[in-house]
């Protein structure tokens, strides 16, 4: 580096707060494995605890800290985790999962059956957006000794042992939730987990600093003596970060698209946009259906003609993504591509906007929306108002209103929205993380539900029989029914099947192993010597 850049560099490094952080890979101070692990968090998660929160980097930093029962490799196959071993009866009906004996809470106290028992049963119902329609399948969820757990269906649910990864099922302890407010516990700042790490410090603003657990339960492991999630809210020196090797890793939207591909051609530097197969996230524009014009299926549709989504992955995205044809990726199974087809155009848009009786007024405006934007980075925002633009083509006058990840979450779980830009993870089933969006019984005010409102009987219909069906050819046929009924109401306007660029330094081993990539728990991340 020039002497020039070194101070400027420095400059930055102190107004990030990170003059007294550790750079680059370091050793902890006599230790002897791993070394430090430095990445990036954006935005700033508004807590550690994802069975809480399923915002991206709250996710993305619990996963070291806390476990679920397994985990799943690049084709979706289970793979142990708290649960070193599993039976499915012959009936589909019960599953009976084997703990690791060994496992404990970070604060030294043994995790046992009962913590499994307590987070399906008791602790996620209340606060998670899928575990009602996952949990809520149970006949019984009971303890048959300290390390053995029964999980009993009511009937048959073809993905259900697809549900126990860390996102669906992330085992809490009961002893320091149990009769508490959930959403307000201290520990959800100051999390105790049983994952390969344990938090050091959060200073807010500044970085997550996670320690190795030298408890835990895999002998050797893990390899890292710590993990520094830098908090950087300025894309530039996200870029400047990463080509300077201040940080060792990118994922998720940390970088701005532009700036990936350059970013990726530094020699010490290697680009992958592998281990999101599980989650294959769709960007899509979300409109309340409850208020007007947005309960009209026909304005729907219009703002579907309305947005060019090629724009949008080729000059948004950079083509990292693919234009999405409805609710399910064609990464998912049980993708149907036979569906209604929506192209970019404002003739057919203004047509059924006519055909409402939705005149424009004197200043040629049909409807005012409020759009929150959420704090994820500058190809969020551009994205927002790429599609205030095409919305204001067709008389529609948008507003983007500025979020804070806490008030986002807020107003979005409170349905306090016109439109809202958003991606959700689709967890490797449809029954797991799509039909969680569209059916009545999921409409809460928790956010990733459906916080659209949207409900039609036949999608109700049609979701709950093709989870419960165990033949896959007769699952396609229910499901690809209901896309074909889902793209004719458009509840959400679906934009493009989302890719994006994990980018690390060249000398990390075992990153990227698992379909749910970097939200692993990192136990066999090292750096080569």
């Amino acid at each position: 580096m020039k002497k020039r850049d070194f101070h400027k560099f420095a400059l930055a490094a102190a107004a990030m707060g990170l003059a007294d952080m550790p750079l680059g890979i370091t050793r902890a101070h006599g230790q002897t494995r791993g070394g430090t692990l430095n990445s990036i968090v954006q935005p700033e998660p508004p807590m550690l605890n994802l069975a809480v929160s399923q915002l991206t980097p709250t996710q993305m930093v619990s996963g070291k800290i806390f476990l679920s029962l397994l985990t799943y490799d690049v084709n979706l196959k289970p793979l142990p985790s708290l649960a070193k071993s599993w039976t499915v009866s012959p009936d589909g009906l019960t599953y009976t999962f084997q703990l690791e004996p060994n496992a404990r809470w970070h604060d030294g106290k043994p995790l046992t059956a009962e913590d499994v028992v307590y987070t399906a049963r008791e602790f996620l119902p209340v606060t998670h957006p899928r575990a009602r329609d996952i949990f809520g399948r149970c006949e019984s969820i009971t303890a048959a000794g300290a390390h053995t757990v029964v999980f009993k269906l009511k009937a048959p649910f073809g993905p259900f042992l697809s549900a126990f990864d860390i996102s669906n099922l992330p085992v809490m302890p009961k002893h320091i939730y149990a009769g508490t407010d959930l959403a307000k516990n201290p520990a959800n700042l100051n999390p105790i987990g049983s994952g390969p790490h344990k938090l050091k410090e959060w200073v807010r603003g500044s970085h997550i600093h996670l320690v190795r657990n030298d408890d835990y339960f895999k002998p050797g492991l893990p390899h890292l003596d710590a993990i520094i999630y830098r908090v950087m809210p300025d894309g530039a020196s996200r870029a400047l970060a990463i080509e300077k090797s201040t940080v060792q890793l990118t994922q998720w939207t940390d970088l701005e698209l532009f700036d990936a591909q350059r970013i990726a051609k530094q020699s010490n530097l290697a680009m992958t946009t592998k281990g999101y197969e599980y989650f294959a996230p769709i960007m899509w524009l979300e409109m309340n259906n409850r208020t007007a014009p947005m309960n009209d299926k026909r304005f729907r549709q219009a703002v579907m003609h309305a947005i060019d989504r090629n724009f949008i992955k080729d000059r948004i995205l950079y083509g990292f993504g693919k234009v999405a044809t409805g609710p399910i990726n064609s990464k998912t199974k049980f993708y149907e591509a036979d569906v209604k087809k929506y192209d970019f155009n404002v003739a057919k848009a203004t047509a059924l906007l006519d055909e409402m009786g939705l005149k424009p007024d004197a200043k040629g405006i049909r409807a005012r929306l409020r759009f929150p934007v959420s704090p994820y980075g500058e190809m969020v925002q551009r994205s927002c108002e790429y599609i205030r633009q095409c919305l204001s083509k067709i008389g529609v006058a948008v507003t983007l209103e500025s979020t804070d990840p806490g008030s986002y979450t807020q107003r979005i779980s409170q349905w306090d929205y016109d439109l809202n830009l958003s991606w959700l993870y689709q967890f490797g089933d449809p029954a797991l993380g799509v039909t969680r969006n569209y059916v009545t019984s999921n409409i809460r005010k928790i956010l990733f539900t459906n916080t659209v409102g949207y409900s039609n009987a036949e999608v109700d219909r049609l979701a709950d029989a093709a989870a419960t069906e165990t033949e896959d050819a007769k699952r396609q046929v229910l499901y690809s029914q209901m896309q074909k009924q889902l793209v004719e109401d458009v509840p959400i306007a679906w934009l493009v099947e989302m890719e994006f660029p994990t980018i690390h330094d060249k000398r990390i081993q075992n990153l990227v192993t698992t379909a749910i990539g970097i939200h692993e728990s990192f136990d066999t991340v090292s750096f080569k010597a």
